[in-house]
């Protein structure tokens, strides 16, 4: 089976290919821009195809798809603070996948989307990810489309990995406001089991919302990076107005900051996501949220690789 993965070198391809090469798949064709984070999953993975792309525009990377069983979209822009580059990279590689898929005659589509896209929440990845899932559904090609929730595990360079990383940067770890934003954590290994049980049971319709079964606060789910990697920074609340001025000053210093104005926003919506049983579903058993925190952290192979932002 030849799987095809745009955009796979980010935190759920590269979890993905891991669990694909433990199943046995060798044909793996993995295309993405991030030069520093191809290059890990070339470490990595060293018996896989693995090329750059820019998937927003036309190139040599649309001859991959010739002979594909399956392509797992999963491009996608997360942060920053630039319309245009959700728009590039959410909207207009989405176009430019489809048509490619359609010419190709590819028999199988798994579009990753996102639980934003029922989320009370106006920022850039929001509305760029719904556009994105409007396109996919009106496309006329058959396929299972995944709503992960927030996602954590092994390369992870954004969410709790980089939390992780500053903890044990600084003596002083703040949170925002009250900290009780519930959160709906998804290991990321679970949901990579749910896309290869999605490939091999050729599973091409339906919306599934993917949320994470343990409901926690953040300032609770802080609390647990911080008990399983040992890390001896003080968490304290300071003022919401104060937080946000700071990630704003920040901004203006960083074009691609690990945490903008807008997550944080999205973090205070209030959004609780359905939650659906995709344990049976999928035949995939859910890890409990302490155990997953354990597996990302402290795994000998994987939990020291980090991904570029």
């Amino acid at each position: 089976m030849k799987i095809l993965l745009p955009g796979g070198a980010g935190l759920v391809g590269q979890n993905l290919v891991v669990r694909l090469r433990e199943k046995g798949y060798s044909n793996i064709v993995v295309l993405d821009k991030h030069r520093a984070n191809i290059e890990v999953l070339k470490r990595v993975q060293p018996d896989i195809t693995v090329e750059y792309a820019d998937l927003a525009e036309p190139g040599e990377w649309q001859r991959h798809f010739w002979g594909a069983d399956v392509v797992v979209m999963l491009q996608a822009q997360i942060g920053g603070n630039r319309y245009q580059d959700f728009v590039r990279n959410n909207i207009d590689s989405t176009r430019l996948i489809l048509k490619t898929v359609k010419e190709n005659g590819v028999p199988h589509l798994v579009h990753i989307s996102s639980s934003v896209v029922e989320s009370v929440a106006d920022d850039f990845y929001t509305n760029t990810k719904k556009e994105q899932e409007k396109m996919v559904l009106e496309s006329g090609i058959a396929c299972a489309v995944l709503r992960p929730t927030l996602m954590f595990g092994w390369f992870d360079r954004k969410h709790l990995g980089w939390l992780s990383r500053f903890m044990k940067k600084v003596p002083v770890f703040p949170i925002p406001g009250h900290g009780r934003y519930m959160r709906q954590p998804l290991y990321v290994g679970d949901f990579a089991n749910i896309i290869i049980s999605c490939i091999e049971n050729r599973v091409r319709d339906g919306i599934y919302n993917i949320s994470g079964h343990e409901k926690i606060d953040y300032i609770d789910m802080i609390r647990e990076i911080k008990r399983v990697t040992r890390a001896k920074a003080l968490i304290i609340r300071i003022p919401y107005s104060l937080f946000y001025a700071l990630l704003w000053v920040w901004g203006r210093f960083d074009k691609n900051p690990p945490f903008t104005t807008q997550q944080l926003a999205a973090l205070c919506a209030g959004d609780e996501f359905e939650v659906i049983d995709w344990p049976g579903i999928f035949g995939v058993p859910c890890t409990p949220f302490k155990a997953a925190l354990d597996e990302t952290f402290n795994n000998p192979r994987y939990s020291g690789i980090v991904l570029e932002f």
